[in-house]
């Protein structure tokens, strides 16, 4: 029994837990919600909801679709430097759907669960737009099982009302300079850190080199010369 429960779990046969919370770490019932939402005590992803915010949804908006890009791609970038000084960051997705649940939402998916952790800290007590932070750990693992299939390779059906998410692109370019920036940052941090680690190292040797007494030195017996006859 254990074993089924285990299998379905998260799952459409699921009777118990939301499997759109499981799946997307959010849902459209919210709290009224019939069935439970698991909340993760530990992950390494995170949601900072209704971040983003699409100017293209303003209903005085005079942007072109290139500058909607370019502002969506400024937001992007602002996004993953902010996001960076907690920790390595594995994918950086921003729902671009309409819906109240997923509007505007940031996910970010760290190395480890304790700079998730940390963010989450620091987050909740910072403002964005004169609005502050909402952050929360989520139950996020696999962003295959929560994207829009039909949004990648067509045009969804639900369009931005789709309960999954449906993920803005930024340049390629734009993304990859951001992640060998991240890599040449990491890489400097752990030379320093070899460094420092060197040096400490040295130095306790050298400390204990020179606590340690030396050993005691047995007496110089001189030997008596006989008179010269």
């Amino acid at each position: 029994m254990a074993e089924h429960l285990a299998s379905i779990f998260g799952t459409e046969k699921d009777k118990v837990h939301c499997s759109f919370y499981h799946k997307i770490g959010s849902c459209r019932h919210g709290d009224r919600c019939s069935r439970r939402h698991v909340k993760p005590t530990y992950s390494q992803t995170i949601l900072v909801s209704n971040m983003y915010k699409n100017p293209s949804l303003k209903p005085d908006c005079t942007l072109n679709d290139q500058e909607i890009q370019r502002d969506f791609e400024d937001f992007y970038e602002d996004m993953f430097l902010e996001l960076a000084k907690y920790g390595e960051i594995l994918e950086l997705k921003i729902c671009d759907n309409v819906g109240d649940h997923l509007l505007g939402n940031v996910y970010v998916k760290y190395r480890n669960e304790d700079d998730a952790q940390k963010a989450v800290d620091s987050l909740n007590n910072r403002y964005y737009a004169r609005l502050p932070v909402w952050a929360e750990l989520s139950p996020v693992t696999d962003f295959r099982e929560a994207c829009c299939r039909q949004y990648d390779t067509s045009e969804c059906n639900r369009g931005g009302y789709c309960n999954f998410m449906h993920i803005r692109k930024p340049a390629r370019s734009l993304v990859r300079s951001l992640f060998d920036g991240q890599e040449l940052t990491l890489r400097e941090m752990r030379r320093v850190e070899r460094e420092k680690r060197r040096r400490r190292d040295h130095t306790e040797r050298s400390l204990s080199r020179s606590r340690t007494p030396s050993p005691p030195r047995s007496p110089v017996r001189r030997r008596s010369r006989s008179p010269a006859y």
